[in-house]
């Protein structure tokens, strides 16, 4: 049985959501302006890689769209897709990007508050928890020691009800989300990831 055939099509199929659309290419493309592909720089929803999206002609797509990018034969308005740094972004699209990194964490609440309620140690002196902006060690004995007396938290407002200091959970994931993607040499990447 096949994952369409099943109901459960969205399983395999990999997302990403535009964060500019440039109808006729890039400017600094040698090609005369109406001979350029359409391209899209867009954030995969799953791992947070930055993408560089080849359009079809006729997509009718726009900023803040959902687009499917793998597995090729799911591609309805994308022909190819390559992966690109945030230098490589057009303005809009960089300005978009906390936008969508926002929504994609506020549309998966579920899997950014099992970070908090599974983070392990890296090494005996770094534990995932502290890779979090303002997160140190009393703030991260705090988390802990609530997961694990009273079981895993069940939502960011959960988070910020019983872990007293930790103010707004949701931001504090989304910052570190953004701090992984500007910078490439970040030593430990939780969130963007090369695992597609």
């Amino acid at each position: 049985m096949t994952a369409s055939e099943s109901g459960d099509a969205d399983a395999t199929v990999e997302y990403a959501v535009l964060l500019d659309v440039l109808r006729h290419g890039r400017r600094n493309d040698d090609r005369r302006r109406f001979d350029s592909a359409p391209i899209a720089y867009a954030l995969r929803e799953s791992n947070f890689r930055l993408l560089e999206l080849t359009l079809e002609e006729d997509a009718d797509v726009s900023i803040g769209d959902r687009v499917a990018v793998a597995p090729a034969a799911d591609r309805e308005l994308v022909q190819n897709v390559t992966e690109s740094s945030f230098d490589d972004l057009s303005n809009t699209a960089s300005s978009e990007v906390e936008y969508v990194v926002e929504d994609i964490v506020d549309a998966n609440e579920k899997r950014f508050v099992d970070f908090y309620n599974d983070a392990q140690p890296i090494t005996l002196r770094l534990h995932q928890l502290n890779l979090l902006p303002g997160i140190g060690k009393k703030l991260r004995d705090k988390i802990l020691e609530e997961r694990k007396r009273y079981g895993p938290f069940e939502s960011f407002e959960d988070l910020e009800e019983r872990v007293s200091g930790l103010h707004h959970p949701k931001e504090v994931i989304v910052e570190r989300i953004l701090e992984e993607l500007h910078d490439d040499d970040v030593k430990y990447k939780t969130f963007v990831r090369n695992d597609q």
